[in-house]
């Protein structure tokens, strides 16, 4: 496939100018264009610049706009930022790129007013006051006595000469927010945001000495620096204006000790619009670009805080989503006829717990899935946490089906019963289920509660992760990890020999992880005792797909998390119903793939009629291999059983006798139940996170207000802490001396 190309108009030779809104236009120079495409890289395109433009290749700065956004400049210093570049454009054919020398950009910096010595830190460039609605200020440090200023009335910004810091490219286009005596304003928020960007235009840090609704005075927060601003409401009007300014700095770059802090708020609207393009753009690169453009350095807290701010700016508020749960229930009813959809509040209108299941999961459960139930659980690492509980099904591919989900404050039998009572009422269906789950956080309970006459099947994993955790003091890294290995083979093992067999070797490792075995009720979780249909499943967390979905979407609001989910599955079910109108055979092609080697091995048995429809089966030697009985599709090897295909053992009396195998495969495998499970569609949700106005009355007028639950995200990053698996089970110490387990030689008591 040839490379996406696009049409370079490389600029040179003007100059930008601020519009009355903010955003920068280039006017003067010359322009010529450049074919670029996915392999063109930076030295190459510099190069053909640099002919064009008689600049060199070594010296150059390059730049361009975010689409839509004419207010950031972004700058293109590596190969990275080159494709970056490419991809921010989608399907733009064209892109506007503004070259200039590097000591071009020097020369203006050096006649600068108000800049900074190149002896600043970063670090020494960090602090702005909060600025909150209401022309209130949060966060100020350093009160200031409340005493006149006296301030000449100077139009130009005359200052003495400074070093200069380095040129940051982006915070350029800031020079001038602030020009000087008789400048107006719309608003003090809009005098505060250009004094603002000034400041780190020219790298200086100021403090407040008043700032309230009719003035504000600002000074330079170095000691004795004449460096001051008044401005103050326009009589008789609503515009703010600048009455008087002294643009003189006297503190050198290296008095500015404290410095100023680029607010979150700031670097959150700063970033926003890249974030809006590059939803996955980490707190690592938000820093080293604001450190590249603006000369701020921010840690990774910082940065991270700031992302949240421009998500929560791009997305709606988190707190308001809450509010929005009643109007979004009834639009998910309202757009998706028979779907499920319910909510709890507690006592005090805090939000309890959200139960969704579509009308097409109903649907393609109850027509073409297994009767099998995976249950699970996700903690939500949102801004208010919580748990999502998870019901999904297998399709005839084994492909994940999610049938029903909840949002919840926490896990607990309380929850677990809700979602359950719920999950009854949506999937009504005469079939005995199979439950694969965990038994652990009320859930053993809450199943038998509510589901009376299902099977329960303890999910492998959660039980191997007990047992390991159970006996890590007494053991070595190699007993355990031989110690699972049994364990998992005496759950998959489908006759009780072979069940005995393993478990005997677990009992030469350790008695006791035999005797925990024995009492974890076998009866629950190993193929040679379980009652159930599994269809060899034997985890819960096969639904791992829809979990990434949700690892995706989680940091959404409430109501834009579901809706994330809810598109996900619209996507799943269209593709796999159009992928399946493709199939020819009877069994999807997993499955038609299955039955073809099973096929392939029969071939070599021999078929011996005993009894009736009972029949051996041998192999080359004479010994008995197997007896099968055709009426009751049942194989003494138990695959047939186990996994609702026959084996080769029963392929080969099909065969003898006459018959199709396809006769005798579970109708749960065919093409006609996977176009069963994707028939109904999932529909979209419109206006989920900004309804429109008309429509809120009529919904939320009976309804109750939701407030977000009280736990909230600890500081900091969230932490995933992985299951220890088999393979991922870290070696514990061993004392050469003493042989026990969790220190050494050099610490070892028996010394």
């Amino acid at each position: 496939m040839a490379a996406k190309k696009i049409i370079a108009i490389c600029q040179s030779g003007g100059d930008f100018v601020t519009d009355k809104d903010g955003s920068l236009s280039y006017s003067g120079g010359e322009a010529f264009a450049i074919d670029i495409n996915e392999q063109t890289s930076l030295s190459d395109f510099k190069s053909e610049i640099a002919d064009m433009f008689s600049l060199s290749s070594d010296n150059m700065s390059i730049k361009y706009f975010l689409p839509g956004n004419k207010k950031t400049l972004i700058t293109i210093s590596k190969d990275k930022d080159l494709q970056r570049m490419l991809n921010f454009l989608g399907d733009s054919l064209t892109v506007d790129v503004f070259v200039a020398s590097d000591e071009a950009a020097a020369r203006n910096v050096s006649n600068m007013p108000g800049s900074r010595s190149s002896r600043t830190t970063v670090s020494e460039a960090v602090g702005f006051p909060i600025v909150a609605p209401g022309n209130a200020v949060l966060g100020m440090t350093d009160a200031i006595d409340d005493v006149d200023m006296d301030m000449p009335n100077e139009t130009p910004m005359d200052c003495m000469p400074i070093n200069i810091i380095e040129h940051h490219k982006a915070a350029q286009v800031w020079e001038n927010t602030i020009t000087g005596v008789d400048q107006r304003f719309n608003s003090f928020n809009e005098f505060r945001e250009a004094l603002h960007k000034y400041s780190i235009a020219h790298g200086f840090a100021y403090r407040y000495k008043k700032n309230d609704s009719h003035r504000v005075t600002v000074k330079c927060k170095a000691q004795g620096c004449p460096w001051r601003i008044y401005a103050s409401r326009l009589s008789t009007t609503q515009l703010i204006c600048i009455k008087k300014m002294n643009t003189m700095h006297t503190c050198g770059g290296a008095a500015v000790k404290a410095g100023y802090r680029a607010t979150r708020g700031w670097v959150g609207s700063i970033i926003k619009e890249k974030l809006k393009i590059s939803p996955n753009y980490r707190p690592k690169d938000i820093a080293d670009d604001i450190k590249r453009e603006y000369g701020i350095e921010l840690n990774y807290s910082q940065a991270w805080r700031a992302k949240e701010i421009a998500r929560e700016q791009l997305q709606g508020s988190f707190k308001e989503a809450y509010n929005l749960l009643p109007f979004f229930c009834e639009k998910i009813k309202e757009t998706n006829p028979g779907s499920i959809v319910t909510f709890n509040t507690k006592d005090d209108s805090s939000f309890h717990r959200l139960f969704v299941s579509f009308h097409a999961s109903i649907s393609g459960f109850l027509q073409g899935c297994r009767p099998l139930i995976f249950l699970d659980s996700v903690t939500l690492n949102s801004k208010y946490q919580g748990n999502l509980f998870a019901a999904t099904a297998a399709d005839a591919e084994d492909g994940i089906f999610p049938v029903a989900f909840a949002v919840v404050d926490a896990e607990d039998e309380d929850n677990w019963t809700w979602f359950l009572r719920e999950l009854k009422s949506a999937v009504p269906t005469s079939s005995q289920l199979t439950f694969v789950a965990d038994f652990q956080n009320g859930l053993k309970q809450a199943l038998a509660d509510v589901f009376d006459k299902c099977y329960h099947s303890y999910c492998l994993q959660h039980l191997a992760d007990k047992l390991n955790r159970e006996l890590k003091g007494h053991l070595s890294h190699d007993a355990r990890r031989f110690m699972i290995s049994d364990f998992y083979s005496a759950a998959r093992s489908p006759r009780l020999e072979g069940f005995q067999r393993d478990t005997e070797l677990i009992r030469a490792i350790s008695p006791e992880a035999y005797d925990w075995i024995i009492q974890s009720e076998p009866e629950h979780w190993a193929n040679a005792f379980f009652g159930g249909a599994r269809y060899n499943h034997l985890i819960s967390t096969f639904g791992q797909q829809f979990y990434s979905w949700v690892s995706e979407a989680h940091e959404f609001p409430i109501t834009q998390m579901i809706d994330e989910l809810r598109g996900k599955m619209m996507e799943a079910i269209y593709k796999r119903r159009v992928d399946s109108s493709q199939w020819m055979t009877k069994l999807t092609p997993c499955n038609e793939e299955k039955l073809r080697k099973e096929t392939a091995m029969a071939r070599s048995f021999q078929v011996l009629l005993t009894q009736g429809s009972t029949f051996e089966v041998r192999g080359e030697n004479p010994e008995v291999l197997a007896v099968v009985n055709i009426d009751h599709w049942d194989c003494s090897c138990k695959g047939w059983q186990l996994t609702g295909l026959p084996c080769s053992h029963a392929i080969a009396v099909i065969e003898c006798i006459g018959r199709s195998p396809y006769d005798y495969c579970s109708r749960y495998f065919t093409t006609e139940s996977f176009r069963l499970t994707y028939a109904e569609s999932i529909h979209p949700v419109p206006n989920v996170d900004r309804p429109i106005e008309d429509e809120l009355p009529e919904v939320t007028a009976v309804a109750v207000t939701v407030t977000p639950p009280p736990t909230k995200r600890p500081p900091g990053r969230p932490k995933k802490k992985q299951p220890e698996s088999i393979d991922m089970m870290r070696r514990q110490l061993q004392c050469s001396k003493c042989k026990g387990l969790g220190h050494n030689k050099k610490t070892c008591k028996e010394s």
